[in-house]
């Protein structure tokens, strides 16, 4: 039986219409369509705060690449006698992260932002730094902004005289060139790509994105191994999750694939070289990623496939060590 034209287009004028409904709870956008980040709650909080505090905790999320990148800085800082990991679990079903088991009485993150005395409305979002608390005292967030916390850690002290120091002195001024280049075009820019209302909107930040890579690519070429030339940087390490994710989920859910990233080869490169820094392996889980992207982003995968992929992270990452092509 043929579907009359007239149902076909009034179904997809529903569609479009719940569609653009459905992604103002997941994403909000301004006026022109263009994704927009919102701010975080705890954010400006720096090392001050820390005065007295004790063991801290870092939560983090699987999927979740702003708290990878705080995972990382953690792991490469070799900070785990001072700073307590807990990973919390995606509940796409009520959106939400939850506790494998429940911590200061709490059951979700949300649960525990209320704790905290965030507000009613707050989003509670990984990566989260966080004071404990004791007996006279109840737990309370130092800070929750990605790119404050990861520089919170980078100065934490390390018990470990080899760690790196992510933000040295002399490279300053090419690491934040390279920050405010990825923020916005690369680590937000899959993002905008994905989250994109219309055509216009997904233009420009695919098109920047693009930019933004090949950018990225000419710079390694000139001079590498890293970023900022010899020494691993916060810059590396904003990157990587980004990069890490192009093949699982970022390529073929938010349509980032005008070009593979083998045809980046300086980049490609980069990113097995990172691959095989000491811990980087433990904090990677394809898997995880394509199941709590595909299968908890709705309005962009309505079917709730998820699809195949290298099931283990060792799986994942001897494809990227073994071969420049696919």
């Amino acid at each position: 039986m043929t579907v009359p034209p007239a149902l076909v287009a009034t179904a997809r004028c529903l569609w479009q219409w719940e569609w653009q409904r459905l992604m103002a709870g997941l994403a909000p956008a301004d006026r022109d369509g263009n994704f927009q980040r919102r701010p975080s709650e705890f954010a400006g909080a720096g090392l001050e705060s820390l005065q007295g505090a004790g063991r801290l905790q870092l939560i983090v999320g699987r999927s979740c690449p702003w708290a990878h990148r705080a995972w990382l800085v953690w792991r490469l800082r070799q900070l785990e006698p001072s700073v307590q990991l807990l990973i919390v679990e995606p509940d796409p079903k009520a959106g939400r992260w939850v506790f494998p088991e429940p911590r200061f009485g709490c059951n979700s993150l949300a649960e525990l932002y209320q704790l905290c005395g965030a507000k009613s409305n707050a989003r509670a979002t990984v990566p989260l730094l966080l004071h404990p608390g004791d007996g006279s005292q109840k737990a309370s967030i130092i800070n929750n902004e990605s790119a404050e916390l990861i520089e919170i850690l980078n100065y934490l002290p390390s018990p470990s005289n080899d760690a790196p120091n992510l933000l040295p002195s002399q490279s300053l001024v090419a690491i934040n060139h390279w920050l405010n280049l990825m923020q916005n075009d690369i680590n937000d820019g899959v993002y905008r790509c994905g989250f994109a209302r219309n055509q216009a909107a997904y233009n420009r930040a695919e098109a920047a994105l693009f930019a933004g890579l090949t950018q990225l690519e000419e710079a390694l070429l000139r001079q590498g191994p890293w970023l900022c030339g010899s020494e691993l940087t916060m810059a590396d390490v904003r990157l990587f999750p980004t990069l890490i994710r192009w093949e699982q989920v970022y390529a073929p859910l938010f349509r980032c694939s005008r070009a593979p990233l083998f045809s980046f080869p300086s980049l490609w490169a980069w990113r097995a070289r990172f691959c095989s820094l000491p811990g980087v392996v433990d904090t990677c889980y394809p898997a995880a990623w394509r199941r709590d992207y595909f299968g908890a982003l709705f309005p962009l995968n309505p079917s709730l496939i998820v699809p195949a992929g290298p099931s283990s992270r060792e799986e994942l990452f001897g494809l990227i060590q073994a071969t420049m092509k696919p």
